[in-house]
C-alpha cells in the first residue's frame, strides 16, 4: 500500500484510540502488521503531537485557568488543586516509563502480549461500568495518585491510557464527566514528557506534518463524540469493554496459530 495512504491511515486510528478507551497503542502494533508498514519513532512523536494539540484546543480555557492559578501559587483554589492533583497524577507514569522504558519496547513486539493488554483493558471498563462505589464531588491527592498509577500501567500495549484512568476514576467515586476530564488533562504532561524525552531538539520532519494535523483533527471530534457519548451513563463503558475483549480473543488466537 501506498507509504502517505497507510500514514493517513494509521493517523486517523491513533486519533481514535488515544481517546476512546480502546488503547492506541495496541491498534498501532495490530494496524502496522496488516498494513505492513514500519513506523518510525518520529512518527509516533508527531501524531502524539496532533493529539496533544486537540487536547489545548478543546480544553484551553481550563488550562488556562489552571496555569494562571497555579502560577499565583493560588493552590487553594479549584483550578489550582487541579493542576496540582495533574501533577501528583503524573509522577507514577513518568517513573515507570524510565525505569522500565525498555521492558515495554520489547512488549510492543509481541502480538500476544498486546492481546492480553486488550483483555485486562475490557476488564477494567466492564468492572467501571457497573453501579458501584461511592460518589464523590471532588479528587483527592490520594485518587490522584492512584488513577496515575493506572495510567502507569497503561504504558504497557493494548492498555487504553484514558480506558485505565476514567475507569479508575469512576470507580474512585468521580462522576464519569470529572473523570474523563482528569483523564485527558493528564495526557498532557505525559504525551509531552515522552515526546521531549524521545525527540529532545530535532523539529518533526515536514513528510509528518499532514498526519499531525489529521491526528489533530480527528482527536478534536473524538473527544467531542466522547463526552457526548460516555458521559450520559458509565454503562456505555460496556460497549468498548466488549470491543476490545473480542479484539484481545481474536489478535491472541492469531498470534498462537501464526
Amino acid at each position: 500500500m501506498n507509504e502517505i495512504i497507510s500514514t493517513l491511515i494509521l493517523a486517523v486510528i491513533q486519533a481514535i484510540a488515544e481517546w476512546l478507551p480502546i488503547s492506541s497503542s495496541g491498534h498501532l502494533v495490530v494496524f502496522e502488521r496488516i498494513l505492513n508498514y514500519q513506523k518510525s519513532i518520529m512518527f509516533d512523536v508527531a501524531l502524539h503531537f496532533g493529539s496533544l494539540v486537540a487536547v489545548f484546543v478543546y480544553f484551553g480555557r481550563d488550562i488556562t485557568n489552571i496555569l494562571e492559578d497555579f502560577l499565583k501559587f493560588d493552590f487553594k483554589s479549584e483550578n489550582g488543586k487541579l493542576g496540582l492533583f495533574i501533577l501528583v497524577g503524573s509522577i507514577p507514569a513518568g517513573i515507570a516509563g524510565v525505569l522500565f522504558e525498555k521492558l515495554f519496547e520489547e512488549a510492543f513486539n509481541s502480538l500476544f502480549l498486546v492481546a492480553l493488554g486488550f483483555a485486562i483493558t475490557g476488564i477494567f471498563l466492564l468492572i467501571a461500568s457497573l453501579d458501584v462505589g461511592k460518589k464523590k464531588e471532588e479528587l483527592s491527592f490520594y485518587d490522584s495518585f492512584l488513577i496515575g498509577i493506572s495510567q502507569a500501567v497503561a504504558i504497557f500495549p493494548g492498555i487504553s491510557r484514558s480506558g485505565a484512568t476514567i475507569s479508575s476514576g469512576i470507580l474512585l467515586g468521580l462522576s464519569p464527566r470529572a473523570a474523563t476530564k482528569f483523564s485527558f488533562l493528564m495526557a498532557i504532561p505525559a504525551i509531552f514528557g515522552a515526546s521531549l524525552i524521545t525527540i529532545g531538539n530535532n523539529p518533526l520532519p515536514r513528510e509528518l506534518i499532514l498526519a499531525t494535523f489529521v491526528s489533530f483533527l480527528v482527536s478534536l471530534a473524538v473527544m467531542h463524540f466522547l463526552f457526548k457519548l460516555l458521559l450520559g451513563s458509565r454503562k456505555n463503558l460496556r460497549w468498548f469493554a466488549l470491543y476490545v475483549l473480542l479484539l484481545a480473543l481474536a489478535v491472541g488466537l492469531y498470534s498462537v496459530l501464526s
